[in-house]
Formats: structure tokens, C-alpha cells, sequence
């Protein structure tokens, strides 16, 4: 009897060193900055921990992040599991195959200010590349935020496509347009900076003109407040 029970108590306290091993966690969180490129999924392999842990700890529903927001990344250390030499009486190991990771995702664009159709993005994209190429990104998205900017004001059209194709005196605003270089597809680039503008972060203070100085034969455009210089564009109001 006596024997008996001391082997219960061993296999007792083995089975309790196991649970314990297996379960037992440390749990930590660093704060993390998104950037560009960054998905739950990349942040979950760079820190061993899953996409269910990220979102329990911000206390998140879905999948979506935004570029320079701080997340708060758990840090998990796993205790080493107590061996047994019981397996006839210890509890049976986890068979269970290990959950599939899902495929990595972009991160999320954020959120429009303003929404506008497909056919208008493409639109002003196209007019993007065409006033912009070989500008940087963000003279690109400068040129893309002066679109918006008339669309706002009571000086020019309402829409994207009405301020784009607008025509002043016996020529249309935009030049791309009058030579038909508007025509030639948008470089990725030049969409992202549509998506950028839409945003609405940056207004330029509201600037309605750019131009480039080297090149502009109208003296009344330079008469116009400065607001900025990107590369070879001046913005203006």
C-alpha cells in the first residue's frame, strides 16, 4: 500500500513539472514604430511571437496597421520542459500540428481623407508622371495635392477629372494634356503618390499653382506667394 502510494505521488508530481514546463512563459513588450513595408505577420517571425498575440496585446480586431504608429510587441521566453520517464502513466505528448503561418502581408494604406473613383486616381496619377517624372516621391505628391487642393476651392472645378481637363482662355491648365503626354500609363511611384495626397496630411497651405521657375514664361505665376520649393517646382497660392 505504502509503495503504491509513493508511486502515485511521483507520477503526481512528474505530470504537475511537465504541465508547468510547457506552459509556464515570461512575458515582456518592446515598443515598436511601423514603417513602410511592415506587416503583422513580418513583426510576429521578427519577434517569434504570433499575429494573435500582437493584436491581443493592442487590444486589436483586424489585421490592418498604419505606417508610424507604435505598436507594443510581446516578448515571449519559454521555460524548458521538465523530462519524464513515465510514459506509460504521464499525460500523452501534443500531436497537434503547428498552426500554418498565413502569407505576409503589405502594410495597410492609410485611410483616404477623400475618396474619388478609379478612373480618377488613374487619371491624376497619369497627369503625376506626366508634370513629375524624374521629380522625388514627394514632388510628385506635391503635384497630386495641388489637384485636390482646386477641387476644394470655389475657383476651379469640383472634380478631379472637371480641374484636370479645365481649359483656360484656348488651352487646357495642364500642359500634359495638351500634348497628350497625359496619355502614357502612371509609373508606381506616381500612384503611390495619388494614394499619399489623398490623405490630406500635407495640403501644401492650400497651394492651387506649381511651376517650374526656369521654364515659366508667365510673369502673373510668379507673382503668386510662394510656399514651397520641391526639386524643380515651385508651389504657390
Amino acid at each position: 500500500m505504502k509503495h503504491s502510494y509513493m508511486k502515485s505521488m511521483v507520477v503526481a508530481c512528474l505530470a504537475t513539472l511537465s504541465f508547468i514546463g510547457f506552459n509556464a512563459t515570461a512575458t515582456a513588450a518592446t515598443n515598436y514604430k511601423v514603417v513602410k513595408g511592415d506587416s503583422l505577420w513580418k513583426l510576429g517571425k521578427r519577434y517569434s511571437v504570433t499575429i494573435d498575440d500582437i493584436k491581443k496585446l493592442n487590444n486589436r480586431q483586424g489585421d490592418m496597421i498604419y505606417i508610424g504608429e507604435t505598436l507594443a510587441i510581446p516578448s515571449k521566453t519559454k521555460v524548458l520542459a521538465a523530462e519524464t520517464t513515465e510514459p506509460s502513466t504521464a499525460a500523452p505528448a501534443n500531436t497537434a500540428k503547428p498552426e500554418a503561418k498565413p502569407e505576409a502581408k503589405p502594410a495597410e494604406q492609410e485611410t483616404p481623407a477623400v475618396s474619388i473613383s478609379a478612373s480618377e486616381k488613374d487619371l491624376l496619377a497619369r497627369l503625376v508622371e506626366a508634370e513629375a517624372k524624374g521629380e522625388s516621391y514627394e514632388g510628385k505628391v506635391g503635384v497630386a495635392t495641388v489637384v485636390l487642393n482646386r477641387v476644394d476651392s470655389p475657383k476651379f472645378p469640383d472634380t478631379v477629372t472637371g480641374v484636370i481637363k479645365q481649359v483656360v482662355g484656348k488651352a487646357y491648365a495642364f500642359s500634359p494634356v495638351q500634348n497628350g503626354s497625359i496619355n502614357k500609363p502612371a509609373s508606381e511611384d506616381s500612384k503611390k503618390a495619388v494614394e499619399q495626397a489623398l490623405t490630406r496630411k500635407d495640403r501644401l497651405d492650400d497651394s492651387i499653382y506649381f511651376y517650374n521657375p526656369k521654364t515659366a514664361t508667365d510673369n502673373w505665376i510668379r507673382s503668386r506667394a510662394v510656399i514651397k520649393t520641391i526639386d524643380h517646382h515651385v508651389f504657390a497660392k
